[in-house]
């Protein structure tokens, strides 16, 4: 056995040991530890193209982290249907390095008869649509979230995002247990813009408000139909000129029958100033996913609009909407492990910049960011294993 090897075995071990002897500590006291997550890696091909752009290179290859994670979930048994319960969602990047508890992280109390109750950093409201183009194979990228839930804020044209689309800081979150199919999340964030609360002193243009964020989502899900609605009202701390408050409602669906599947999703976002007055932006966007599977194979996408936005503010342009398309085959090697394509496009209209989710920050690179008018597309190959 050489060096390398020997090396590589011990690290494996030096890394499993410490949760194998954690969950065997504690399993005689009904406590457990697990530990799950996925490797999701793509390469793909993404041009820009349109606007009236000037670029010297149009068109870049790159290898693409899909939120590849680890999570560590804890439970212990009570007594009386009672849990206590924890998760650290590491997220990794196994690209470029990088390792951070970003996902959803939470601790608190679970039980078979009035449901749980959490605290920690969540996802809400965002992505509440039945898409699954992402899912297994898919790339990230062209999740119709892309659309879905970023709008142009009427003041700074800049796009914004519609609750984070990430996971809101600071949350209590209450999910009710399942009634014949119907449930519901309750959810309260302290602030759900920032990683810590404010209390800075009043000033001619800093207000004295405390933050906040709300988001009702009840489900119905029985058999082949599924049927939501979300809610989402958030105010920064301390707001400023510049600032923004959030209102959205979604409603989506699907309906399943055989191997194929069909949803439809609708949005209504607004952006206000947050020290009152116009409205910044009003924006409504829909979506249609579908998705067909056979065996170990299935073809899946969506077609996605995000209409004009409105707004009370003088001189804002027309032309704002967007309109998405994507389209994803999957093959199933097992239950663990797929490979896909996936290719999607956006047409931005004249004074859009609506970019492919998570393709321009962590997961992607400022360069693919567009101009108003430019038009992204990409094609990703990509490799998932879950364990």
């Amino acid at each position: 056995m050489n060096k390398k090897l020997l090396m590589a075995v011990a690290v494996a071990g030096a890394l499993a040991a410490p949760g194998v002897a954690l969950a065997a500590q504690h399993m005689g006291g009904g406590s457990s530890v697990t530990i799950s997550g996925i490797f999701k890696m793509g390469y793909g091909q993404y041009k820009l193209t349109g606007g009236g752009v000037n670029r010297s290179n149009t068109s870049q290859d790159m290898v693409v982290d899909n939120s590849s994670r680890i999570i560590f979930g804890v439970k212990e048994d009570l007594g009386n249907g009672l849990q206590a319960i924890a998760q650290l969602d590491m997220r990794y990047q196994p690209d470029g390095g990088g390792l951070a508890g970003s996902g959803n992280d939470f601790v608190g109390l679970k039980s078979k008869t009035w449901g749980q109750l959490v605290l920690g950093r969540l996802d809400l409201h965002y992505g509440r649509l039945s898409d699954e183009t992402a899912s297994k194979a898919g790339a990230l990228h062209a999740a119709a979230i892309s659309l879905f839930d970023y709008m142009p804020n009427g003041a700074t044209g800049a796009n914004t995002a519609i609750a984070n689309t990430t996971r809101t800081p600071n949350v209590i979150a209450y999910d009710t247990i399942n009634f014949n199919g119907l449930s519901a999340r309750i959810a309260y964030s302290t602030e759900p813009f920032a990683g810590e609360n404010d209390m800075s002193v009043a000033s001619p243009t800093v207000g004295t408000r405390t933050g906040s964020g709300w988001n009702f989502n009840p489900v119905y899900a029985n058999g082949p139909l599924k049927v939501g609605y979300s809610y989402w009202d958030a105010k920064p701390d301390a707001p400023t000129a510049t600032s923004v408050d959030q209102r959205g409602d979604t409603f989506y669906g699907s309906y399943k029958w055989g191997g194929f599947g069909i949803g439809l999703g609708y949005n209504r976002s607004r952006l206000d100033n947050s020290l009152g007055g116009a409205k910044n932006a009003e924006r409504n966007a829909w979506s249609i996913p579908m998705i067909y599977n056979w065996g170990p194979h299935t073809v899946g996408g969506h077609y996605t609009k995000a209409d004009d936005i409105k707004s009370d503010l003088a001189g804002v342009p027309g032309s704002t909407g967007a309109d998405m398309f994507a389209i994803v085959y999957n093959y199933d090697f097992s239950k663990r492990t797929a490979m896909g394509i996936t290719y999607a496009k956006i047409k931005n209209d004249t004074n859009a910049a609506y970019a492919f989710f998570t393709s321009t920050g962590a997961l992607g690179s400022g360069n693919l960011a567009p101009f108003a008018g430019e038009d992204p597309q990409m094609v990703q190959v990509v490799v998932r294993h879950a364990f």
